[in-house]
């Protein structure tokens, strides 16, 4: 198979690669040369494939130089990492990914942006809707090449990692409507990014405080019947969210709760949503975290069975109560427990090493880095049966490439849309179980075409100028991964098709 994918490789490619900056990493990459085929690199790049976004030189330079345990710890604790300062200006000068959801709210909702488009001349509702649609795309386009930017650039890669997990696990989408088209940006970086390694039970209420999601699963709406909130929209029972909390975000679909159960988080959930940005702006209301709100005129107050225990009617506590309950039931544990190891293991992940996660959850409270952990040093994470047997999803694939061959992307649209091509748009996954991490998923004849006319694509600079030696910069990643036959295949090419030959192998296509 290898052959064949590197003579596809070797046909689809055009031209020679264009090297016209230099790599200023070469140290690192004749620390990695000089010493690639030992066993200690072999795991050093087994570590760095799962743990970040694409093993660079640098990378793995230092973890050589600090060890795999040391580089594990600093990964766990990414504070202790001094941060790129180009990103946390970039983040800074974003109001879509760092500003106040309930500002933004305000300054983007469609009937604001109606009467802004009116006040700039346009007239009919064709044009109307067309100005607003160019809003919203770019501020679509800010949040895509935010996170595709700090994915292959931030020296915390076990962060960016996490946080990707949590986003696709507390899965917002951006085309639900128009408020997720500008709030996915605010909801990973507010209520997902800063609790990624933190504690579960933290990461959940946040998750479920902020109006990206309370409007993609329609809290925003939930409201007990009769009422004296109940009026519009806001009129009887939605499940939605009630369902999907247990179900994908905590117990798991064979999590012990029954119908009962979900009818009875809907109770309890009913008046949480987000404040209106007109009764804020005049003062009428004043909204809680990330511009929640909890409504006591649309809130159930009776008495509800939740797991078999009893949650008495006295408001907003009622929400808070029920999360601890799901946080830090047993079913939780093993389901957040199966979903890592199975992202970070393999498809099919251990059970013994799933329970160890479960009681390693449950005996500290839910707090995710203690879990990592013991997930990173788990012998079933070094078991070499369990080496490069996780198949890269088209996201993965595409940023390990980047990073990887060192390109310097100038054009992050088309670096989206190459991920979209593959059925994995950026924040468009529409379904709230998420993107899924399995091979079976992405392996497919199409998408391994697509994946390597990308590579060279990259690899001759047509996403961004690529470094002098970027042949010995993608040998330093990914030569001691390649079997006998791509080895042998590579022998036979041309220098300037090198570099997208590897990124191309069937060897690169897996972590």
């Amino acid at each position: 198979m290898a052959a064949v994918l590197l003579t596809a490789t070797t046909c689809s490619l055009a031209g020679s690669c264009q090297s016209p900056s230099a790599f200023t990493g070469q140290a690192a990459i004749n620390t990695v040369n000089a010493t690639r085929q030992s066993a200690e690199d072999q795991k050093i790049l087994h570590l760095l494939n799962r743990m970040t976004f694409g093993a660079t030189p640098e990378d793995i330079a230092l973890v050589k130089n600090i060890g795999i345990d040391e580089y594990i710890r600093q990964q766990l604790d990414p504070r202790s990492i001094p941060q790129n300062q180009d990103l946390n200006q970039m983040v800074a000068d974003l109001p879509v990914i760092s500003g106040d959801p309930m500002n933004l709210m305000m300054t983007y909702s469609r009937q604001v942006l109606m009467e802004k488009a009116k006040s700039d001349g346009a007239q009919d509702k064709e044009a109307i809707q067309k100005q607003i649609g160019k809003t919203y795309q770019g501020l679509h386009q800010q949040m895509l090449m935010a996170k595709l930017r700090r994915n292959i650039e931030s020296p915390r890669q076990l962060e960016e990692v996490m946080t990707d997990f949590w986003y696709n696990h507390f899965n917002v989408a951006a085309n639900k409507g128009a408020m997720d088209r500008f709030l996915c940006g605010s909801f990973e970086q507010q209520a997902i990014r800063p609790y990624a390694l933190g504690n579960f039970r933290d990461l959940l209420e946040a998750t479920a405080h902020h109006p990206a999601m309370l409007f993609y699963l329609d809290n925003w709406q939930n409201t007990a019947p009769n009422s004296a909130g109940s009026r519009g929209k806001l009129k009887g029972i939605n499940e939605n969210y009630a369902r999907e909390l247990m179900e994908l975000h905590t117990l798991g679909v064979d999590g012990g709760y029954t119908q009962h159960d979900v009818v009875a988080l809907a109770h309890i959930l009913t008046g949480l949503g987000f404040a209106p940005p007109k009764a804020v702006a005049l003062g009428r209301v004043q909204p809680g975290v990330f511009g929640s709100y909890f409504d006591r005129n649309r809130h159930d107050f009776g008495d509800k069975v939740l797991l078999g225990r009893t949650i008495k009617g006295n408001g907003e506590s009622e929400i808070e109560q029920a999360l601890d309950m799901l946080a830090m039931h047993p079913s939780t544990a093993h389901h957040i427990s199966y979903q890592l190891a199975q992202y970070f293991v393999s498809d099919n992940p251990p059970e013994a090493l799933v329970n160890r996660l479960s009681q390693t959850y449950l005996h500290t409270g839910g707090n995710i880095k203690a879990v990592m952990n013991e997930l990173l040093h788990s012998p079933e994470f070094w078991d070499s049966k369990n080496v490069a047997v996780k198949y890269k999803s088209p996201y993965r694939y595409a940023v390990s490439v980047v990073r990887t061959s060192g390109a310097q992307i100038t054009d992050y649209k088309k670096l989206a849309g190459f991920v979209a091509s593959l059925g994995q748009p950026i924040y468009g996954c529409l379904t709230p179980d998420g993107y899924k991490n399995t091979q079976e998923a992405w392996l497919n004849p199409d998408g391994l075409l697509k994946r390597i006319a990308f590579a060279a694509n990259v690899a001759r600079g047509g996403l961004g100028q690529v470094p002098d030696n970027e042949l010995n910069r993608v040998e330093a990643s990914v030569a001691p991964l390649l079997g006998k036959k791509t080895t042998t295949a590579l022998a036979s090419a041309r220098e300037p098709q090198k570099a997208g030959l590897m990124l191309g192998s069937p060897e690169f296509m897996t972590y």
